[in-house]
């Protein structure tokens, strides 16, 4: 009889299986973070709530300062909560611990190791009970994993950093987490490698049934690789939005998501809510209208003073072959010294006055080096560059340039950076017109109330409004923009891309933009460049975009010709990719 008993289950019992299956693996419950005490505390988190099933895939889209990196830090250990609970199945969460991997947006690995010896130091750590034959076998599991099997006995400064942010995949992996905490580890990345890695990361949450919170400012990579997608409403006070759940089958192809209506559907619905974020706290900030003066630069290579620049110019806008690249080509020594590569062979293109024209393709394709050598910076090895009927030899106040990390004094405020430029190019004018031309661009870029701040003391996105307002404060023949935003969060991006058509439109400069975003091409140009992947590159496919300008973000993702020109542009890089 008692053998009969013991075979029988109670219904508590598979009530209570039952629950603990149905409970959260991670609860955040009111969390709130601050920092200070009194008048100088500063609110980071506030009231933030969340639960994660097991094995599900979050991504939280967050913006600069928006608290995301705190948020992932609480998770892991790294930092206490100011109040409220953070649980992980049912238990506190008060110190780090090997069941949750951290892999944050910059690489934190011993540059003197190898990349075996990297995630070997923490497979050791972690396994010390593991005879070392075991352990070994572990750490090389995971470094062929993310594909770095033939890398294994490299130290990091022989990576790129694609190759580096898999180290640290591998790294967090190899403790063997239950959560797979990832704040940005991909936002550096060019395209190739940012969808590689996006793929890579989707296999081993599948293989290896992890559960991941991903940070991301980028909406596609969101909606293509979570289960659900939560906005990060900016702080202080920053606070979960609303749930986006992503209901398009596994697994996903970036192709066929173009002609996905319910992919369009969340993409419109999820920008257009973290645009009116936006737009809410731009509308608390305001701006301050500066009337522009009425007066031109001397922008002469051969300079002197020119009077006639106090005066209106003839306006050519739309004038045909004012910038020129005729076989241009640039040839490097390889690394033994004993031959050359030609890198970019053979750039064909014809620019109209007031044109914009985006340059596209794969890393190492040579975007970057003709936007150099049309800058001045670097020397054409063949072929020539025509700007304005006059051959391009060196660097000249005619052309513009903004890349990706500004070069600003750090001791000087944004108002003298900009100064700098403008007091060489106007020395005909005032001062009181060039303090307004200052003001002017700088307002223009939001930084009405920041004229005066240190460069030193500013974010990224802050400096690179400085820098874009220096680049039209000179009012340029031409405008390069050598990937202006890759470094900044959605917002910010957005925001800066806005400034920029809005500040093109008034100017009509003649303008160049390498970018690896397909959207900011669209949305940008009159002419997508798609260059074929190097060595020899050259322009493999030229794309008009006829669209409505002027133009904002959410009517070009109404416009039924958007997604016609965002496939063919991903699929000359998918050709180029399988090519490579």
């Amino acid at each position: 009889m008692s053998a009969v008993k013991e075979d029988i289950i109670s219904p508590n019992a598979v009530l209570n299986a039952a629950n603990d299956a149905a409970k959260p693996l991670l609860e955040l419950k009111n969390v709130c973070k601050s920092y200070g005490e009194g008048k100088d505390k500063n609110s980071i988190l506030k009231n933030i709530n969340l639960d994660v099933k097991e094995g599900e895939f979050i991504a939280i889209v967050g913006f600069s300062g928006s608290g995301k990196t705190t948020l992932i830090s609480a998770i892991a250990g790294l930092i206490a909560a100011s109040s409220g609970e953070l649980l992980k199945q049912g238990e506190p969460i008060t110190t780090p611990g090997p069941d949750r991997g951290v892999v944050f947006q910059n690489y934190s690995l011993m540059p003197w190791l190898t990349v075996f010896e990297n995630v070997a130091l923490a497979v050791d750590q972690i396994f010390k009970d593991w005879p070392a034959d075991r352990r070994a076998a572990h750490a090389k599991k995971y470094i062929e994993m993310v594909s770095l099997g033939h890398a294994m006995d490299k130290r990091p400064a022989a990576l790129s950093g694609g190759m580096r942010q898999r180290v640290n995949v591998a790294r967090a992996l190899a403790a063997n987490p239950d959560i797979l905490l990832l704040d940005e580890p991909l936002s550096a990345l060019d395209a190739l490698t940012r969808g590689n890695l996006q793929d890579e990361i989707l296999n081993i949450w599948e293989k290896e049934k992890k559960t991941v919170i991903l940070i991301t400012n980028d909406v596609d990579e969101a909606i293509y690789m979570a289960d659900r997608v939560i906005p990060l409403n900016p702080g202080p006070d920053a606070t979960l939005g609303s749930d986006f759940p992503i209901n398009i089958e596994r697994p996903r192809d970036r192709t066929a998501l173009n002609h996905n209506e319910e992919f369009k559907r969340l993409r419109s619905e999820i920008t257009q809510y973290l645009m009116d974020i936006g737009m809410a706290k731009a509308n608390q900030e305001g701006t301050d209208k500066i009337i522009l003066p009425d007066v031109r630069p001397n922008t002469s290579n051969d300079w002197r003073i020119d009077y006639s620049a106090l005066k209106p110019t003839k306006d050519d806008t739309g004038r045909a072959k004012y910038l020129e690249f005729s076989q241009l080509s640039k040839i490097y020594p390889t690394s033994d010294g004993n031959s050359t590569v030609k890198v970019v062979d053979g750039f064909e293109l014809s620019m109209k006055k007031g044109e914009f024209v985006s340059i596209i393709g794969h890393s190492g394709c040579g975007k970057s080096t003709v936007l150099s050598m049309t800058a001045g910076l670097s020397e054409v090895s063949e072929g020539g560059i025509i700007l304005d009927n006059k051959e391009v030899s060196g660097a000249g106040p005619d052309r513009g340039v903004v890349f990706q990390a500004p070069s600003l004094f750090p001791w000087l405020t944004a108002f003298e950076n900009v100064t700098l430029g403008v007091d060489k190019v106007y020395p005909h004018a005032t001062k009181s017109d060039r303090d307004d031309i200052v003001e002017y661009y700088l307002t223009r870029v939001g930084l009405g109330d920041s004229l005066f701040k240190k460069a030193g003391d500013m974010s990224n996105g802050m400096r690179q409004r400085v820098g874009i307002a220096r680049a039209f404060a000179l009012s340029p023949k031409l405008l390069l923009l050598d990937e202006p935003f890759g470094m900044l969060d959605s917002l910010t991006r957005w925001e800066l891309q806005e400034v920029l058509m809005e500040v093109w439109q008034r100017t009509q400069v003649t303008a160049i933009m390498v970018t690896h975003d397909v959207d900011e091409a669209i949305l940008l140009a009159d002419r997508v460049v798609m260059m074929t992947n190097g060595p020899h590159a050259k322009v493999g496919k030229i794309e008009e975009i006829n669209l409505p300008r002027p133009r904002t973000r959410q009517s070009l993702l109404q416009h039924p010709d958007y997604y016609k020109y965002r496939e063919s542009l991903l699929t000359f890089l998918a050709e180029c990719d399988k090519a490579h």
